[in-house]
Formats: C-alpha cells, structure tokens, sequence
C-alpha cells in the first residue's frame, strides 16, 4: 500500500445534498481556508465538508480538522470506492482509488466466483466492491487489526460478509482450503525505511501495520504467494497490488509458489496488480 495519491481523496458529488445550501460566502471561506492549508483539490473537498456539515458550528469543526491534516475521508467518515460509500474510522487504512484497478482485475478473471477472500481487508472496501459485482458470493475478509476488523464488519454486513481477526491466512475458517474462487490480499507493501517518506496524511494517521512491508516491501506478499495455492480453487486467483518497481519480485514470488503469474499494469491508476493463478 504505497503512498496515497491525490486520486485517493474522494471527489465525487454522490453525497445527499444538506437540508439548506450554503451560502457562497461560507463556500469561499471554506476554500480558501483549504486551499491556504495545501489542500490540492480545495474546491472539491470544500463541497464535501458543506454537504456533511448540518450546522454551522459543525461545519467549523469539519474544516478545522482538515486543515489540521487529518486525512478528508476521516473529516468525512467515508471514502467513495467504485461507487461505494465505504465507511472508515481513525486509525483503519484509508482504500485508495488505484485499488479499484486490484478489483476489476478480479471481477474480469472470475465473473461467476462464489467464494470470496478479502485478506489484509482494512475496512472491507475489496471485499464490498467485489461482492456488488458478484451479487451475493459467500464472502469473508480477515486483518490484523482489530479496528479494521470492526470497521469491516459494517462494511461487509449487508453483503453477509463474514469477517475474521488474525494474521493472514490463520484468521480464515479451515473449510475454505481448496475452494476460494478470488483471493484479493492488498497487502502492505512499503519499505521500511520508506515509510517516513510518505505523506503525512498516510504516515500520521493509518496503522503501520498496513503500510510496512518490511526490508524490499514484498514480505507479507511473499507470504500470501506461499500459502495461497493451497486456499484457491483450481483456476482460482490470487490478486495483489504492488508498485511498478516491485513488481518483477513479486511475479517471481508467485511463479515459485507454483502459480501461473501475470502482471496487470492501469497507467491512468498507476496501479499494478500481479495475479496468481493455481493451475
């Protein structure tokens, strides 16, 4: 999970409008207090905050957290995700929009899958877009992390998901082994000694533990590549994002592991996505 891009901020008007429109004065107030803090995309942010703001003084508390630097998907309390509003909470990574690439990659391989894994799930936004583009697969999602399990679970409760606490594949129910169609681990995949280079937006505010990847950032990917044969179905795949530098590691990681391995590469997302397949 590599530094956020501005295309990580949701920009999308696909909020209810507040019950009284704001007046221009408090939208270029509102501007110009984000764009004077550095907010790149101030007038988008700036509809945003006014659409969530039901009183004046809310609107006040919403812009002061903001230009103070927490992350606009946490002012906001969601983050948009292929069209979903995906609920997120202080201290749960925040789903960046090149992920959405990770998901049609999937969506596009196994259009009829019925077993979904969201592994290293954070708050659940892989497991739901996939699940709305499947219909109603038997989903289940894992993490680490107990506030990103919580979160999760009221992400994924409307598709039946089911969402598991624990370190990778050892938080999964052992029935699943041999039977999952699409396998989605957005792992960590920032170098140690990268992690002071993000923004402060990631670096400040997201839990390290879905930004560390360890020594080369491919740790816990090479993990996932060893273990994931034996949790796929035949054909089933394995999907994972990882950056353009990185990638020919991790299509050699998944190639030992016995999978057949490809990279998918979105210039527009600048994503890249290696995807295992178990012959």
């Amino acid at each position: 999970m590599s530094s956020p891009s501005p295309a990580s901020s949701s920009t999308s008007s696909s909020h209810a409008p507040s019950s009284s429109a704001p007046s221009a004065s408090s939208r270029d107030r509102v501007v110009a207090a984000l764009r004077s803090a550095g907010c790149v995309f101030a007038e988008d942010e700036a509809e945003l905050i006014l659409a969530a703001a039901r009183t004046p003084e809310e609107l006040a508390a919403l812009v002061d957290r903001r230009v103070t630097g927490l992350p606009l998907e946490l002012v906001l309390g969601w983050a948009e995700f292929r069209g979903l509003r995906i609920a997120v909470e202080p201290g749960v990574f925040v789903p960046r929009r090149r992920t959405e690439f990770l998901v049609a990659q999937a969506l596009a391989h196994a259009p009829g899958a019925g077993l979904v894994v969201d592994l290293c799930c954070g708050s659940g936004a892989v497991g739901a877009a996939l699940a709305a583009g499947l219909g109603r697969p038997e989903l289940h999602a894992a993490d680490v992390d107990p506030s990103a399990v919580r979160c999760a679970r009221g992400n994924l409760a409307a598709a039946g998901g089911r969402v598991h606490t624990g370190d990778l594949f050892d938080a999964l129910p052992r029935t699943l082994r041999g039977r999952v169609d699409i396998l989605a681990a957005n792992v960590p995949y920032v170098p140690t000694d990268e992690v002071a280079l993000l923004p402060a937006e990631a670096r400040d505010h997201e839990p390290l533990v879905a930004l560390d990847g360890g020594t080369d950032g491919l740790d816990v990917l090479r993990r996932v590549a060893a273990e994931a044969p034996g949790w796929l179905a035949p054909g089933g795949c394995v999907l994972v994002e990882t950056s353009e530098r990185q990638a020919p590691a991790a299509l050699d990681a998944f190639a030992r592991s016995g999978l057949t391995a490809r990279l998918a590469v979105s210039e527009e997302l600048y994503a890249h996505v290696v995807i295992g397949v178990r012959r």
